[in-house]
């Protein structure tokens, strides 16, 4: 409770919660009762239909017969898979992220001269309004840097010359300049939280010329600027596989449930970075890590699977870490025998694995995928299908990179910021209503009774 309210007020705000709950709860059986689609599932937990889109599509299953059938996970944009689009880009060893932002934006891949004037657009705008930084970081500094984000997103607004018009080519410019400017807003908000609440030297680095995106991030990040071109080219990967991920994801549809109502750009978004910061959505990868620290220090022999398997029917027992019953970064709504970005991360995250001389972790980490479905089934009787999805990998890869837990949820957000502002352009420019969902009212009818006479 707040250090500022009164002893008074601390003990009124506690009574009341226990007439909220009281008066507030919806027992379980009542959502079967009228068939509510919670979380918008449906029974079999496959997605209620809320819309369509050209943009991205995540496909794990099919359905025969009325029943959910296993398959290989894609992971699709504008109808290209994107292990064709990273083997296309790191077969000519060159970065890919712009090129992803040009697809998921415009719908096709874009020629050499497309291509370099984006990226040339993006450097022209990732550079943030004058005094931005000072004032509106730096004052208001946050111990969370999702929060800054979502907050400095908001004031953009204040700075830009045409923050509401509703054309095409504005909602592009707005698009891309928030793509390009998500990376330093982060770096610098890490800054303040790191001069404010850890009280450490503050550094502020601006972006520098000729760098994309990855590059960006690390230069800005990083007190010292460096990083070799294998860290940077990793980076790039995580941030084109985590840049879309379907219309149905948390962040996503928040983002498009807001831009519905046609309020302005900059409110959409902020909303999409609220979505993600919440720990069900975009701190999974952060939980991982958590995770896979506490078994490396359990684990005595990597290489000995029975140890591996006793420390993972521990966690299932909720006997160990956070004691939730779970082993992070195993299973996915949606993929069901394979995540096509922890295939991806697991392949290319070996030979920088191997320079940085952590190749024995990454090898933990593959056990524990490959032991956790035979684990589970024993501890629980389910055979269930399930594989490693992408949260079990990006979290290593950050911190091969050495990104600070604090950014992995922001990072994910630098990625994530063009799927989110495609589904918006998608989700205005198209024959579309405002997103209403109807909720069903079950609170007893009651009469009003007079101030003097309530007990």
């Amino acid at each position: 409770m707040a250090k500022t309210l009164s002893e008074q007020t601390v003990d009124f705000i506690h009574g009341l919660s226990g007439s909220y709950l009281e008066n507030s709860y919806i027992p379980s059986e009542l959502y079967h009762k009228y068939q509510v689609k919670r979380g918008l599932r449906n029974e079999d937990n496959t997605g209620v239909m809320a819309g369509l889109t050209r943009i991205g599509n995540v496909r794990g299953y099919y359905i025969q017969d009325g029943e959910r059938m296993p398959t290989q996970g894609q992971l699709i944009y504008r109808g290209i898979d994107v292990e064709d689009l990273i083997q296309g880009c790191s077969s000519e060893n060159r970065f890919g992220f712009e090129e992803t932002c040009y697809l998921l934006l415009m719908g096709s891949l874009p020629n050499r001269t497309q291509l370099e004037h984006f990226q040339q657009a993006l450097e022209e705008m990732r550079t943030l309004p004058p005094m931005f930084t000072e004032d509106t970081i730096l004052k208001g500094p946050s111990p969370n840097v999702m929060n800054k984000l979502a907050r400095s997103i908001l004031a953009l607004y204040s700075y830009d010359e045409d923050p509401e018009s509703m054309t095409v080519e504005n909602q592009l410019r707005l698009s891309m300049q928030l793509i390009a400017r998500t990376p330093v807003i982060v770096a610098h908000a890490y800054a303040a939280k790191r001069r404010y609440f850890d009280h450490e030297s503050l550094y502020l680095h601006l972006p520098k010329a000729g760098q994309g995106t990855a590059e960006t991030f690390l230069s800005v990040v990083r007190q010292d600027q460096q990083f070799t071109d294998d860290e940077a080219k990793l980076l790039d990967l995580c941030l084109m596989l985590h840049a879309e991920h379907g219309g149905g994801n948390n962040s996503t549809f928040t983002c498009r449930v807001i831009s519905s109502s046609y309020t302005d750009m900059f409110s959409s978004i902020a909303a999409a970075v609220g979505s993600l910061k919440g720990p069900r959505h975009g701190g999974a990868n952060i939980r991982c890590k958590q995770m896979m620290d506490y078994i490396a220090g359990e684990v005595h022999d990597w290489k000995d699977d029975e140890e591996i398997c006793r420390c993972l029917v521990r966690l299932l027992k909720k006997e160990g870490f956070d004691h939730s019953g779970l082993i992070y970064g195993m299973g996915h709504a949606v993929y069901t025998l394979s995540d096509p970005r922890a295939e991806v991360l697991r392949h290319f995250s070996r030979n920088l694995a191997i320079k940085k001389g952590m190749e024995d972790r990454l090898d933990l980490i593959e056990s524990v995928e490959r032991l956790t479905p035979s684990v589970f089934a024993y501890v629980t009787g389910k055979d269930k299908v399930m594989c490693a999805n992408v949260d079990l990998y990006s979290g290593f890869v950050y911190e091969m990179l050495n990104i600070p837990e604090e950014l992995y949820t922001p990072l994910f957000a630098t990625a994530r910021m063009v799927g989110w502002c495609a589904h918006r352009l998608e989700e205005i420019f198209n024959p579309s209503r405002i997103i209403r969902p109807a909720y069903k009212a079950i609170s007893p009818t009651s009469p009003f009774i007079p101030l003097d006479d309530r007990g």
